[in-house]
């Protein structure tokens, strides 16, 4: 479509990580792999909270959350992922990439409240154990966890209804696999300085508050480790909550340094690969070290196991007789 002498965009060509051919199939084998891992692995969580009733506690409904939101994060971005590896041509309209800008940035926000949240919990049952089932209770771990999908969802709304107010023009290729605020606004040919502004404060405001919130809580959680008396229980106690600090460390380490940050200063060639991290591993790592490190975890994955070998047994002894 035209106005005036500028044509305006009505689709968008991603240009993807890579154009060099036998590259884009190496990175399209191990993305794949990543993702479907990635999958199984968050659904597998999810099974387990929802089947076994030991699990139904506030952290392991947390957890629940956390593997959910990981499964819609990850397919927000990875399948265009994918294509651009491929493909040499991958489009999107505008109205998509919109829409995709804000699913990603929503679950992503939702992310990082609720690893606050998560943070939070840890540190009422290590530093308050005594009062930690009243403080936190399974009703008000579910109200933390809708609220931290309420705030999530709002949180880039604004930015999103301004966004699709832009005009784009010229040149139709984004420098990115999804789409990312900065190559959009690169492709506008409207004012883009109050959307990135606030762009900019809502991603900062959401990230380093929930980031602050989370250190704040390990900090806490560190003093007390520190005073316990047995090292058995300063390893037993620092060990429940390693592996939440691991997702932690490099989630927020990536998302810090691709969003918070002058929109100026931004190299779109390090935003892609960094990016690669928070859309594709991070996901994974959160099922990995969740089930390695927990024994609970790998306690009710067992006891599912043996109940569905239990059924199965059940199943062919009856056929046998029938």
């Amino acid at each position: 479509m035209k106005v005036g002498n500028q044509t305006i965009a009505t689709e968008f060509i991603f240009l993807g990580l890579s154009d060099v051919p036998y590259l884009r199939l190496a990175l399209f084998t191990m993305f794949l792999t990543i993702y479907i891992f990635s999958l199984m692995g968050n659904a597998l969580i999810i099974f387990i909270v929802l089947m076994d009733s030991t699990l139904q506690t506030p952290m392991y409904i947390f957890l629940g959350n956390l593997s959910f939101l990981e499964i819609w994060y990850t397919t927000a971005t990875v399948p265009k992922l994918l294509a651009t590896c491929l493909s040499d041509v991958v489009t999107i309209s505008v109205s998509s990439c919109i829409a995709q800008y804000y699913f990603f940035f929503s679950l992503g926000a939702t992310e990082c409240i609720l690893l606050a949240v998560m943070a939070y919990d840890r540190y009422l049952a290590i530093c308050s154990p005594l009062r930690y089932s009243f403080l936190m209770s399974v009703q008000v771990c579910m109200q933390f966890s809708a609220l931290s999908w309420i705030g999530g969802f709002i949180a880039p709304a604004l930015p999103t209804i301004l966004v699709s107010y832009l005009s784009f023009c010229g040149s139709q290729k984004i420098n990115h696999f999804f789409c990312d605020s900065d190559p959009i606004f690169k492709l506008s040919c409207s004012d883009t300085f109050l959307v990135e502004a606030l762009g900019y404060t809502c991603s900062s405001i959401v990230i380093l508050s929930s980031f602050l919130l989370t250190m704040s809580s390990y900090g806490h959680i560190v003093v007390t480790i520190i005073r316990l008396s047995s090292r058995e229980a300063r390893k037993k106690t620092f060990s429940t909550c390693a592996s939440h600090l691991t997702v932690v460390t490099i989630y927020y380490g990536t998302i810090i340094f691709a969003y918070v940050r002058p929109p100026a200063k931004h190299n779109l060639t390090m935003g892609k690969v960094v990016s690669v991290f928070y859309c594709v591993v991070t996901p994974l790592l959160n099922p990995l070290v969740y089930t390695l490190r927990n024994k609970d975890v790998k306690k009710a994955f067992r006891k599912v196991l043996a109940q569905k070998r239990l059924l199965l047994m059940n199943i062919n002894i009856h056929g046998e007789f029938h």
